[in-house]
C-alpha cells in the first residue's frame, strides 16, 4: 500500500522520516507543489538535514549510517530513501488537483496546516481537505485539529478527531473517510487527563486550567515584522529569538472531542511560545473534590500515573529530573511526567448556599455556609511537540487506519 503525504513542513518531512524508518507503506507519494531549488538534489538535501534532530542517515543508523537518498530521477521527481521509494509532486497545491489517483495513493496525511474545515468545499479558494477525496484518496487524515469556520454548522458525520491509544477505537473505517489527528498539544494533554478521569470520574474535578510551555512553530517570526492589514494580535509579528510570547491554544476544545467527558468540566487552555526549536511542557492545574478521612496526595496520583503508564508506550512516569532537551526525539511519548513535580494541597472552601442556584431558603432563614474539601494539584507534562511525541503517533495513527482498509 502507497503512503500519501501532502505537505513537507516540519510534521510532513518527520512524517517521511517515521515511515521510511518503519516500512510499512511499500511506496511514500509526497505532494510538494511547487519546485524547490535548483531540482530534486535540493528536495532530498532538505529531507537529509534537520536543525533539530541532526541528519536522517544518524536518526536511522546511528553514527555508523551512510547515505540513505540514492538513485535520484530529477525528470520524474523519484528516489529511494532508505531503500523505499518515494515520488515527488510539484504541481499542484490545491488538493482536488492532485494526482493521486493516478499514482494510486488511496490514503493521504495532509500536514500542511491549510486544509482544516471538513465542511469547506473543495471548489472554493485555495481548496479543502476533502479535495484529497476528489482527487483519487479514500480516507484523508488531518496533522492538525478541524477548525470549522462557518458559523453554526456541526461536525460532518464522515469525520472524526482521534488520538492514538485514547479514542481510535472511535474511529469507524466504514464511516469516518476524514480523520483529525489533534495536535501535539492535545494529545499530551489527553494522557495527562485520561488516567485522572478514569480513576476519580469527571464528576470529583470541578475545574482545570492548563498552560502549555511551546517550542516555537514555522507560522512565527524570526525577527520583528510589520503586521498584515486587519491583523489584530500584533505578537505573533514580534522575534521568537528573542521573546516569550503569549498566544493561543485550542486544546481544550479539541480535548472535548477525544474525551468526552471534558466538556462538563470547566477548563482553561493557554499557550506560551518560547525561544527553543523543539521540547515542550504543559502545567496542568486541577481542582478535586476531596474527602476529609483520606485527602489526595502526590503519592496517589503519582500511583495512577504509574500504573496507567505500565499499559502504555504512550505514558511515561520519570523520576528523573528533566529539562526539555532530554525529551527531544523520546519515541512515541506522548507524555512524560514529572513525578518529583506533583504537588497537592488541600483546603476546605466555604461555599455559602444563599449563593447556590437552584437553592432557595425562607424568609428570614439564614443560610448555613458549608465546608467543602477542596484539593488542587500541579501535575508537570513534558512532551516533543515534533517529532518524538506528535509525530511517531501521529504514524501509529496512519498504520492503524491503513491496515483497516479493505
Amino acid at each position: 500500500m502507497k503512503l500519501g503525504l501532502n505537505g513537507l513542513g516540519r510534521i510532513g518531512k518527520l512524517s517521511l522520516w517515521h515511515h521510511v524508518s518503519r516500512q510499512h507503506f511499500s511506496e511514500v507519494v509526497v505532494n510538494l507543489g511547487r519546485n524547490v531549488g535548483s531540482g530534486l538534489e535540493d528536495i532530498a538535501a532538505s529531507i537529509e538535514k534537520d536543525s533539530s534532530y541532526g541528519r536522517l542517515s544518524m536518526y536511522l543508523h546511528g553514527h555508523r549510517g551512510g547515505r540513505v537518498i540514492e538513485n535520484l530521477n530529477d525528470a520524474a521527481g523519484t528516489m529511494t530513501v532508505n531503500g523505499v521509494p518515494v515520488t515527488i509532486l510539484r504541481e499542484a497545491r490545491n488538493p482536488k488537483d492532485i494526482d493521486w489517483q493516478g499514482n494510486q495513493v488511496r490514503l493521504v496525511v495532509d500536514t500542511t496546516g491549510v486544509f482544516k474545515d471538513p465542511t469547506a468545499d473543495p471548489a472554493e479558494g485555495r481548496g479543502a481537505i476533502r479535495g484529497h477525496l476528489q482527487a483519487g484518496a479514500e480516507k484523508v487524515m488531518l496533522s492538525a485539529p478541524f477548525k470549522i469556520k462557518a458559523k453554526g454548522l456541526e461536525m460532518p458525520e464522515d469525520a472524526i478527531t482521534t488520538v492514538m491509544g485514547i479514542n481510535d477505537d472511535d474511529y469507524d473505517p466504514g464511516k469516518h473517510s476524514v480523520i483529525s489527528a489533534a495536535s501535539c498539544t492535545t494529545t499530551c494533554l489527553s494522557y495527562m487527563m485520561k488516567p485522572l478521569l478514569d480513576h476519580f470520574g469527571a464528576d470529583r474535578i470541578l475545574s482545570a486550567s492548563m498552560v502549555t510551555v511551546h517550542a516555537a512553530t514555522g507560522s512565527q517570526q524570526v525577527l520583528d515584522r510589520m503586521p498584515a492589514a486587519g491583523a489584530t494580535d500584533l505578537r505573533k509579528n514580534r522575534s521568537i529569538f528573542n521573546n516569550i510570547i503569549l498566544t493561543t491554544t485550542g486544546a481544550a476544545k479539541a480535548l472535548g472531542l477525544v474525551i468526552p467527558e471534558m466538556k462538563n468540566i470547566g477548563f482553561i487552555a493557554e499557550s506560551v511560545r518560547i525561544p527553543t526549536s523543539t521540547g515542550s511542557l504543559i502545567v496542568l492545574v486541577l481542582n478535586f473534590q476531596d474527602e476529609l478521612e483520606q485527602p489526595i496526595k502526590r503519592d496517589l496520583i503519582n500511583s495512577i500515573y504509574r500504573d496507567y503508564a505500565a499499559n502504555t508506550p504512550y505514558l511515561i512516569h520519570s523520576t528523573d529530573q528533566n529539562v526539555s532537551s532530554d525529551i527531544i526525539g523520546m519515541p512515541q511519548a506522548a507524555a512524560v511526567i514529572e513525578s518529583s513535580e506533583i504537588h497537592t494541597r488541600t483546603a476546605s472552601i466555604n461555599v455559602n448556599l444563599q449563593h447556590v442556584k437552584g437553592v432557595a431558603f425562607d424568609e428570614g432563614v439564614v443560610p448555613p455556609v458549608l465546608q467543602v474539601p477542596v484539593t488542587q494539584s500541579v501535575i508537570y507534562g513534558w512532551y516533543d511537540n515534533e517529532l518524538g511525541s506528535y509525530t511517531n503517533m501521529l504514524g501509529d495513527l496512519t498504520v492503524s487506519v491503513a491496515e483497516k482498509m479493505v
